[in-house]
C-alpha cells in the first residue's frame, strides 16, 4: 500500500553538502525529509569510503615497524578504521534524524515527476528537492577487469581485512597514486600503470619527478607509458609498453582511473532534469538544475570532487532558499588539493607551465625541503623528503600558484589559499612571522628562493 508524505524540502543523499543544508533548513523550520539509499552511507563518501578511511589509512601505514607483521598490521588499522566510521556514521544519523524537523529515510530515491520523489511504497512531495548522490568508481574498458575477482575499488579496499602480496593500481592520478602510496608501507608490492609519459599528469614535471622519486624510494614500481590490454586469467595484468607485451601476476587489481556522478536510478527524465554528456546533473552557478527548484550539490553536478567544495555547493544553495541569492561558483577562487601520499602534495592555482600558456611574466621560488634551513621541523619529525615550488607574478609579486610536496603540506596550502584569495603578495607572505619550530616559517625562505624567471 501506497502512502504519502509532504515535506518542504527532499535531500536525495547524505552526503557533505546534503546533510549540512538539510540541517540548516531543519533550524530554520522546514519540514526535511533525507534519503540515503544505504545504512552504510549516513554522512556520504567521506566519512564511510573517502577521506577519513583512507586518510587514518596513511597514518597506520606510517606507523608500522618494519617487525610487525604486514597483515596484522593491517588488520588493526582496518579495525580501527570499521570502529571511527562506525561512530562517525551513527553519529551523522543521529544528528539529523534526531532533529524535530528532519526525517531520515533509507532506501533508492526516484522522481516521479518534478515534485515527487518515490522511496518503495512511500511518496514524498515538496516544494524543493536538493540531488547529492556523489559519485561512484569508474571501471576502465578493459576486458576481463570487471568479471575479474580480483579487481577491487577504493571502497573495497577501506573494506577487506586482507592486505594483498601484490596490488596493481591501473592509473596514476591522485587516488591510484594514494593507494599505492598506502599499501606499500603496508608491506604490499605495488606497481602502478599509467598510460600517460609520467604520473600526476597535470603538475609540472618537476614536482612529478620529486613525487616519482619518493614512491620509487619506497619500492613503488611505477610504469609509464603503459596501456593494459587485458586481465587474463583472473589475476594476470596485461600490458603494453614500448611496443612489447608484458605480465605482471598480481592478488588485487586497483581501478583507480575516476569517478562518475550517481544517477542512473534517479529517473531525473521524469522530474525533466538534464544532465551533462558526462552523466553529471546540469547546474547554473547557483547550481539550480533546468528545473529551478530542483539543486544539485556535489559529485553528483560534474564540479570538483571534494568534500569542501560540497560544503560550499551547500553554502550557495543556502543562500538561494534562505539568504539573499548572491553567492555563486563563480566566487570561488584558489581552491587547494592535496594528494595524501607521504609525505602529502598540496597544490592550488596555477602550475609554472600553466602560467607561461596563460602569458604571465613569473618568478619561480623552488627548494629542496631537506635544504631549507628556516624549516627545522622537517629535521625534527625526521621528514625531509620533498621540495616546495611558488610560481608568482613578476609584476604584481602575487602568488599565482604554489606545489608544496612537504610534512603538513595538508595544512600550509590553507595558508597560501588565504593569501591568494585576498591578494597578499609573495613579499608580505615571506615577510610575516610564523611560529618556531613550524613548518609554515619555511615560507621566510623559498618565496625568496628564486632560481628563474621567465
Amino acid at each position: 500500500m501506497t502512502s504519502t508524505l509532504q515535506a518542504d524540502v527532499v535531500v536525495i543523499g547524505f552526503g557533505k553538502g546534503g546533510k549540512v543544508a538539510a540541517a540548516a533548513l531543519g533550524r530554520a523550520g522546514r519540514r526535511v525529509i533525507l534519503i540515503e539509499r544505504s545504512d552504510q552511507m549516513y554522512g556520504g563518501t567521506c566519512p564511510n569510503v573517502g577521506c577519513v578511511p583512507t586518510k587514518m589509512l596513511v597514518h597506520h601505514s606510517g606507523k608500522r615497524r618494519p617487525d610487525d607483521s604486514p597483515q596484522e598490521w593491517f588488520e588493526h588499522a582496518i579495525g580501527e578504521v570499521k570502529a571511527l566510521t562506525t561512530t562517525f556514521r551513527a553519529g551523522n544519523f543521529e544528528a539529523l534524524n534526531g532533529a524535530e524537523t528532519i526525517t531520515v529515510l533509507t532506501g533508492t530515491a526516484q522522481f516521479v515527476d518534478a515534485h515527487t520523489v518515490a522511496v518503495d511504497d512511500i511518496l514524498i512531495t515538496a516544494e524543493t528537492i536538493l540531488i547529492d548522490t556523489g559519485s561512484e568508481p569508474v571501471f576502465p574498458d578493459i576486458p576481463g577487469l570487471r568479471e575479474s575477482p580480483r579487481t577491487v575499488t577504493n571502497v573495497d579496499l577501506v573494506h577487506t581485512t586482507h592486505l594483498p602480496g601484490r596490488l596493481a593500481v591501473i592509473g596514476g592520478g591522485y587516488l591510484g597514486i594514494e593507494f599505492a602510496s598506502i599499501y606499500r608501507r603496508f608491506g604490499t608490492q605495488v606497481t602502478v600503470f599509467e598510460s600517460s609519459a609520467r604520473i600526476l599528469g597535470q603538475e609540472d614535471d618537476d614536482i612529478a619527478a620529486a613525487a616519482t622519486d619518493i614512491l620509487t624510494g619506497e619500492g613503488v614500481d611505477i610504469v609509464t607509458g603503459a596501456q593494459v590490454q587485458e586481465i587474463r586469467d583472473e589475476d594476470t595484468v596485461v600490458y603494453r609498453k614500448n611496443g612489447r607485451e608484458h605480465t605482471l601476476t598480481v592478488d588485487a587489481i586497483l581501478a583507480a582511473t575516476g569517478r562518475t556522478p550517481v544517477t542512473a536510478e534517479l529517473q531525473l527524465e521524469n522530474a525533466g532534469v538534464r544532465t551533462t554528456e558526462r552523466g553529471a546533473v546540469e547546474v547554473d552557478e547557483y547550481l539550480r538544475t533546468s528545473q529551478p527548484h530542483i539543486f544539485a550539490l556535489g559529485d553528483v553536478n560534474g564540479g570538483p570532487q571534494f568534500t569542501y567544495i560540497s560544503l560550499d555547493d551547500s553554502r550557495i544553495v543556502l543562500d538561494q532558499l534562505l539568504g539573499d541569492g548572491k553567492r555563486s561558483t563563480a566566487d570561488r577562487v584558489a581552491v587547494p588539493r592535496t594528494l595524501f601520499m607521504s609525505p602529502p602534495l598540496a597544490t592550488i592555482g596555477l602550475t609554472e607551465k600553466a602560467a607561461l600558456a596563460a602569458g604571465y611574466r613569473i618568478k619561480v621560488g623552488m627548494e629542496n625541503v631537506a635544504d631549507i634551513v628556516a624549516m627545522p621541523r622537517a629535521y625534527i619529525v625526521e621528514e625531509t623528503r620533498g621540495v616546495m615550488k611558488f610560481v608568482i607574478d613578476a609584476e604584481t609579486d602575487e602568488i599565482l600558484g604554489a606545489a608544496l610536496l612537504s610534512v603538513d603540506a595538508q595544512e600550509l596550502i590553507n595558508t597560501v589559499a588565504l593569501a591568494m584569495r585576498h591578494r597578499i603578495t609573495a613579499t608580505e607572505l615571506r615577510q610575516s612571522i610564523y611560529t618556531h619550530p613550524s613548518s609554515t616559517e619555511a615560507f621566510n625562505e623559498v618565496l625568496g628562493a628564486i632560481v628563474r624567471t621567465a
